[in-house]
């Protein structure tokens, strides 16, 4: 009697540490395959979720399987598209999206879920998702992409993404996306400190970092281009960064509110200020004040405009514990961006991987630097559970 195949089986690339699997096999999948270029990522697949897997180059034409998969799922490099980097239009890695559907349709996949990030289908950036979704219809593949936020799933963090769902099964569904209870923080680090992956490296009492992590508050974040309560200026942390008058401060906030505003350029959402603007609300005071803040590097000239020195949006973002918190990425363990809720110091790897949503058995088995990277990079399980119940509609099982 010949045996049945497997009608639950599935391919993975771009697998990464393996995310998108773990919650693909949660609702009863099998991985028969995953490939990735980094060398890491793989020892840790193999280790945790399954033994097939492979370093890989998939921009390389070559067969990577003899069998057809019932499914193949896709996390194709995001640094080209995300608004976090640089959003490089001629990244080199951008062609892997489209190329993702290629391999797919080539392994014989009836079902194919491909994930990226959001802004991978906007601007100019769109045409990469729109030559995916051509070369699957061309190859008789239904299609239809999904946007989805992580939140939804269970998971305490704002995470969007896009997802692009093909099958070639006649099968007609609905993609509703579940909307679970918010999950806060504090539920979702409970216990952790009885984990593996969680060394705490508290900050040095003696160190400029930890002076400006004791004046950040539950919620807040060292800005100096947005006001309100949620934001620390720089000119607030006198020991580490300066002592300031009272006019001095009155005119670096003008300049905060008034960048915004006075608008030169497309790109970007603030531009310096102009000398005259300056002028007409400080007077004869201008020219001082100015000269004071640039030797003490707080403003800068640009040109014939003036601009703050620290322009960056947000660093040494303290999370709450009633919250979520944003999206996590390859830098989550760098205390100069994101800090604990209430202890000076950046996150342990294991309270990455908890709002990440990886199960505390998976055992990350290289450097944290690595781990961070390969935690950031991944597909949240709770997301890869959500495609496994499409995955099981479409395929009819």
């Amino acid at each position: 009697m010949r045996k049945q195949k497997n009608k639950k089986n599935f391919v993975s690339l771009f697998c990464g540490c393996g995310g998108f699997d773990i919650g693909l096999m949660s609702e009863g999948f099998t991985p028969i395959g995953g490939y990735d270029l980094n060398k890491e990522a793989i020892a840790n697949y193999k280790s945790n979720v399954c033994a097939k897997a492979e370093v890989a180059d998939l921009s390389l034409r070559g067969p990577i399987l003899s069998r057809s998969p019932e499914i193949v799922i896709a996390g194709p490099p995001c640094q080209g598209f995300s608004t976090m980097g640089l959003r490089n239009l001629l990244d080199e890695r951008n062609h892997l999206l489209p190329l993702a559907g290629e391999r797919a349709v080539q392994l014989g996949a009836k079902v194919i879920v491909i994930e990226n990030v959001l802004a991978a289908g906007s601007g100019a950036h769109r045409k990469y998702w729109d030559q995916l979704d051509s070369y699957l219809r061309s190859n008789h593949y239904q299609t239809t992409t999904v946007k989805c936020n992580a939140a939804n799933f269970g998971l305490p963090q704002s995470r969007k993404r896009l997802l692009l769902f093909a099958w070639n099964t006649k099968r007609e569904i609905r993609f509703d996306l579940p909307i679970m209870e918010l999950r806060r923080l504090d539920e979702t680090l409970q216990g952790v400190e009885n984990q593996s992956d969680h060394d705490p490296v508290p900050l040095s009492p003696n160190s400029q970092d930890y002076k400006i992590a004791i004046r950040i508050g539950p919620g807040q974040k060292l800005s100096n281009v947005r006001g309100g309560a949620r934001s620390i200026h720089t000119w607030h942390i006198p020991e580490v960064f300066g002592k300031t008058t009272a006019s001095e401060c009155r005119l670096l906030e003008f300049i905060m509110r008034v960048r915004r505003q006075e608008r030169r350029r497309e790109l970007g959402d603030a531009d310096p200020v102009s000398l005259k603007t300056i002028n007409k609300e400080f007077g004869s005071k201008s020219a001082g004040l100015i000269q004071a803040l640039i030797l003490k590097r707080y403003l800068r000239k640009v040109g014939p405009y003036i601009d703050l020195t620290h322009t960056f949006n947000g660093k040494f973002r303290r999370f709450r514990w009633d919250d979520i918190s944003c999206t996590v990425d390859t830098r989550f363990g760098e205390h100069q961006l994101f800090l604990h809720p209430n202890e000076h110091r950046p996150f342990t790897v294991r309270e990455a991987a908890r709002i990440q949503g990886f199960p505390d058995n998976y055992s990350f088995e290289c450097s944290s630097k690595s781990a961070f990277r390969m935690i950031g990079n991944a597909v949240p399980p709770p997301m890869g559970k959500v495609v496994g119940t499409f995955a099981n509609e479409l395929l009819g099982v």
